[in-house]
């Protein structure tokens, strides 16, 4: 697995300040076991974070946007610890786990997991023990569309099985999608398998359609 899209740069630095919300930190780990590429950008944002620990003061600012995210990387080292380095993925003998960082919110299996239907061939699972933001699973249809939609806040996803497109590009297994309020797209999954992605939010998403809207609050997304 060699993912094409990867963790932007602000992302990189709010994990290794360990500034990020819990869900988001749970995906980019999950990337991580599989990204050799940003495992090594990992290790330039901890010189980089710690340069700038060294030289600033300040107190941490509330999560919930990119410049939050930044900001916090002026805080006291003190009060900010560092997130630990997953361990690279070694090519799973076993294709039915989940990848390891997933597993403590989701159990270990993909056979094991008991889908919630939220839509036409879309099925979804809350994780636990995340209480800053939301983490999920989704699993979407072969050849389905999700609908037109931007971002309340930040949205971070990992692709682990099957794939999407969108105005984005192709995603498939192991990529990730590092997004903002400024995005809009309509992922379509793949023909052939069905798309299983984990995704982090901090807000709300913001649907176009009026069914989409109309839905949105029963079932949180």
């Amino acid at each position: 697995m060699k993912p094409h899209h990867h963790l932007d740069s602000a992302t990189l630095l709010g994990f290794s300040a360990g500034a990020l919300p819990d869900a988001f930190s749970v995906v980019v780990a999950a990337h991580l076991e599989v990204c050799a590429h940003c495992r090594a950008q990992l290790a330039r944002a901890d010189r980089i974070g710690g340069q700038l620990l060294r030289q600033q003061e300040g107190v941490p600012l509330a999560t919930g946007s990119r410049e939050a995210l930044m900001a916090r990387l002026d805080a006291d080292p003190v009060q900010l610890e560092r997130a630990p380095m997953p361990e690279p993925s070694r090519g799973r003998a076993d294709e039915d786990l989940l990848p390891a960082s997933l597993r403590p919110y989701f159990g270990e299996r993909y056979s094991s997991l008991r889908w919630r239907m939220i839509g036409p061939g879309v099925h979804h699972i809350r994780s636990r023990d995340v209480d800053d933001s939301h983490l999920m699973l989704l699993r979407t249809s072969a050849g389905r569309s999700i609908p037109m939609h931007s971002h309340g806040g930040n949205e971070l996803t990992m692709i682990l099985r099957g794939a999407y497109d969108d105005s984005l590009g192709h995603f498939g297994a192991g990529d990730v999608a590092d997004l903002d309020c400024d995005v809009e797209h309509q992922p379509v999954t793949a023909p052939g398998v069905p798309c299983i992605c984990v995704a982090a939010t901090d807000a709300p998403l913001r649907f176009r359609g009026w069914i989409a809207r109309t839905l949105q609050p029963l079932f949180g997304l």
